[in-house]
């Protein structure tokens, strides 16, 4: 049976930075939730942090760029969490790996999950191209990265490759 990775925070789970719920109301992903067919991430979490724990930025660049040692992923207090956010991209893909998936649907915005944007590292709400870091190692391992804010190109791009996941 294939399944899709899917940040737990858009399926509900309580596992954001500041332990708020937003799972993305989303009929397609509630259907495969209740299918079975998603296996659930939340990086930071499965790398060591706590919830609640403070915000996080990547400092320096992207998760490329954090993968690649040349950016930190530091905390709003000054603390490198660098290495639970490496553990966590490594739990994730160990994950995706397992059950041999090849499309995600992550949080944009987040140091881990953005796929698109993320925050400068400034802490000041900026926004830049690029991806988190698990954004950034799933990605490089050849999977179909999509942020909840293009649900339906990820749909799209499921129901074209993946028919057996959209029934």
């Amino acid at each position: 049976m294939e399944k899709i990775l899917v940040s737990a925070c858009l399926a509900g789970d309580l596992v954001r930075y500041d332990a708020r719920r937003v799972p993305l109301p989303d009929e397609w992903l509630h259907r495969l939730l209740l299918k079975d067919m998603v296996v659930k991430s939340c990086p930071e979490v499965d790398g060591g942090m706590a919830i609640p724990r403070s915000p996080a930025q990547i400092v320096g660049g992207t998760g490329d760029d954090v993968l690649a040692g040349r950016a930190r992923v530091m905390d709003d207090q000054g603390v490198d969490v660098t290495g639970f956010f490496i553990r966590g991209a490594e739990s994730a893909l160990s994950a995706a790996r397992k059950f041999r998936i090849q499309v995600a649907l992550l949080k944009e915005k987040s140091p881990s999950c953005g796929s698109c944007e993320i925050y400068d590292g400034s802490f000041s709400g900026r926004r830049i191209p690029g991806q988190g870091v698990t954004a950034a190692m799933l990605a490089g391992h050849g999977i179909k990265v999509f942020p909840e804010t293009e649900i339906h190109a990820c749909k799209s791009f499921v129901k074209q490759n993946y028919p057996s996941l959209d029934n």
